[in-house]
């Protein structure tokens, strides 16, 4: 059971707001005649500078964890939509999914050791020197991604983590 706090209320019915209208904005179109009609938007537009730049997070895979963090919120969100919100190996595999190499992700236990629920689960991805770090789990009121530096030993995640071995 997650718990709800009225600060996590709001931030959600504020993404949620975002996300519809953004989805209605890009889904629909009003014609001339006032009928809706539906519109093909593609995935950059042309910045101050005249170049393309995206107009949803892509995978930068010559840009730093900061420049990545955004397409990877986008993958933590999709998957804490879905019914596997509480699975690590769901992020894992979404994450790998759009890009990111496995090789350098890390995950911990979705149970403790006496077989309940993980208060929290983290997730990440080692970007150049950098981390990509996600948590979701019930004591955690929305997912939280963050980029922070490797600890020592060049991981990003302290203590015990699962194997990623499938």
């Amino acid at each position: 059971m997650r718990r709800t706090t009225s600060r996590s209320i709001r931030v959600s019915a504020v993404v949620a707001g975002v996300i519809i209208g953004v989805l209605t904005w890009v889904g629909c179109a009003v014609a001339p005649d006032g009928e809706p009609t539906s519109v093909t938007t593609s995935t950059a537009s042309v910045g101050p500078s005249g170049t393309p730049s995206p107009s949803v997070p892509v995978l930068v895979p010559d840009g730093s964890a900061e420049d990545n963090l955004p397409f990877f919120r986008v993958v933590m969100d999709s998957v804490w939509a879905e019914d596997q919100s509480y699975q690590g190996r769901a992020y894992i595999d979404a994450l790998v999914a759009a890009g990111f190499p496995k090789a350098d992700m890390e995950v911990t236990q979705d149970r403790t050791t006496v077989d309940n629920p993980a208060d929290a689960i983290q997730f990440s991805v080692r970007w150049q020197g950098e981390c990509l770090v996600g948590q979701v789990g019930p004591s955690t009121p929305a997912p939280t991604a963050v980029v922070l530096p490797e600890v020592p030993g060049g991981t990003c995640l302290i203590g015990q983590t699962r194997p990623i071995d499938w």
